[in-house]
């Protein structure tokens, strides 16, 4: 299959806003100022909504974005409706000429590319590795925003794994690629701190936001030769992988704190769950009571009441909150409990019955 170029004209903007200051890669805040460059002509590759913002700073910037390749229209929900990207959607109102190949080597993609004499290539999660030839083509080279402290969490779900490990603070790097996954020389970094109640949802905002600010100051920068890439220190690397549904099987064996950690972590996907007499019932909110040291095993209900359900953990109980039955929204425990009578003493396990899985 080639690469296809649709266009359809809009123009709507966006404007950034502000949410604190940067740092510059191995140096304190930057604070200089930003050195004055001609527009560029930029390709921007992404796809899924964090690569939003940093779509529309560009649209509101000097430079003038020129084509952008994103993943093809997919299939959605139980009717499987065919929908395009996030990234799609707003290149489509901007009128900018889009590519959707399969895969990055498909005839036509490289040639596509070529025709529009780009200056800089952008890539925000745009879900495909990207060949040399490819990478070699803009005078400026591709700048890549991802969403963690790089070389910390390199891979597809940096912000999921950083809530789920325990981090306090994360950040974002823009970097130049090269052919490694996350590998390329550091450019900026910028931190943001994991609040205490952040689920992947609310930090993927707030980086998203931070990613664009970001990439704003590192073009005229790169551009402007004021930046001096730094290596990563393959000492320090850590990896988030791309998650699985399975990942989201409580381990009642863990501490309350870190399955707390997993509930807020792979919210909204892929979410977490336990099986209550056979019910999949998935975990949308929880407070961890990491000094409770109820005396019954890991996974057992100690408490039923209209706060929430009480279960016994590897270290301290949590207090289920919110739950929701499979096929079903998401209910306060109170509701829940009408049409799910859980009580003191039943049992969550990790798998249904009869079926073992490995541990996390």
């Amino acid at each position: 299959m080639r690469s296809t170029i649709s266009t359809v004209s809009s123009s709507s903007t966006v404007s950034v806003r502000s949410s604190g200051p940067t740092t510059a890669a191995n140096s304190e805040r930057s604070r200089h100022e930003v050195p004055s460059v001609k527009p560029l002509r930029i390709g921007f590759f992404g796809t899924p909504d964090f690569a939003v913002p940093s779509l529309e700073a560009l649209f509101s910037s000097s430079h003038e974005v020129v084509v952008v390749a994103t993943q093809p229209d997919r299939g959605r929900g139980r009717g499987r409706s065919v929908v395009p990207s996030p990234v799609k959607r707003i290149a489509g109102r901007h009128g900018v000429p889009i590519l959707q190949p399969r895969r990055a080597r498909e005839p036509g993609f490289h040639e596509a590319l070529s025709a529009q004499r780009l200056d800089l290539i952008v890539v925000v999660a745009y879900g495909l590795i990207l060949p040399r030839e490819i990478l070699d083509l803009p005078p400026l080279g591709c700048i890549n925003v991802h969403a963690s402290l790089l070389p910390k969490y390199r891979g597809a779900a940096p912000i999921q794994w950083a809530i789920a490990r325990g981090e306090r603070v994360t950040g974002v790097t823009t970097m130049l690629m090269d052919a490694g996954m996350d590998t390329g020389d550091i450019l900026l970094q910028a931190e943001e701190p994991i609040l205490p109640r952040d689920t992947a949802a609310t930090l993927h905002d707030r980086l998203a936001r931070r990613g664009a600010e970001l990439l704003l100051e590192t073009i005229p920068r790169w551009q402007g030769k004021t930046i001096t890439p730094r290596k990563q220190d393959e000492a320090e690397a850590t990896y988030a992988p791309l998650l699985k549904k399975e990942d989201g099987a409580i381990d009642w064996t863990q501490s309350a704190e870190a399955i707390d950690r997993r509930v807020r972590a792979f919210f909204p996907w892929p979410g977490t769950h336990t099986f209550w007499q056979g019910i999949r019932i998935k975990v949308i909110e929880a407070t961890p009571l990491p000094h409770e040291r109820p005396a019954a095993p890991a996974g057992t209900v100690v408490q039923v009441e209209r706060s929430g359900i009480g279960v016994a953990t590897g270290e301290g109980s949590l207090l289920l909150t919110t739950l929701q039955r499979e096929g079903r929204s998401p209910l306060p425990i109170e509701r829940f409990l009408s049409g799910t009578p859980i009580r003191v003493g039943d049992r969550f396990i990790s798998s249904p019955p009869g079926k073992e899985r490995s541990s996390p």
